[in-house]
């Protein structure tokens, strides 16, 4: 019935976030879960676990986090430490930094390509090409 603070601090670093349809965000978000956006997100995203667009989200910005699931459109760099997955239904106009990368034939990227351990820490530094930072 009633949980240890450890366990509810657990249970909170693991929630997942919603952005529904309709919904329209100006701003960059940090989340320490899963956050799946099936709105409008005009700003950067940056989560610690899964990202999800689904085929009605819209993000005008960058992404970051280990996993993404994208069904929607995207403007902007996407960086994945672990699997990318563009969907049927995707539209990606930017960069991607992924470790694995799945992309359906119906998906349309745009872009660039950087995939394997190094590129998940790629780092774009003012006035200079990106480079790998060894963490």
């Amino acid at each position: 019935m009633f949980q240890s603070k450890s366990r509810a601090a657990e249970e909170a670093t693991h929630a997942s976030t919603l952005v529904g349809a309709g919904t329209i965000i100006k701003g960059d978000i940090e989340s320490n879960g899963d956050i799946r956006i099936d709105g409008t997100l005009k700003g950067n995203l940056k989560a610690k676990s899964k990202v999800i667009i689904g085929a009605g989200g819209v993000v005008e910005g960058d992404i970051e986090g280990q996993q993404a699931d994208i069904m929607g459109h995207v403007t902007g760099k996407i960086k994945v430490q672990d699997l990318l997955y563009l969907h049927g239904t995707t539209v990606l106009n930017g960069d991607i930094y992924a470790g694995k990368l799945q992309i359906e034939p119906t998906a349309v990227f745009n872009g660039k390509c950087h995939m394997g351990g190094a590129s998940a820490s790629i780092v774009e530094l003012p006035g200079s090409v990106s480079q790998a930072v060894n963490q």
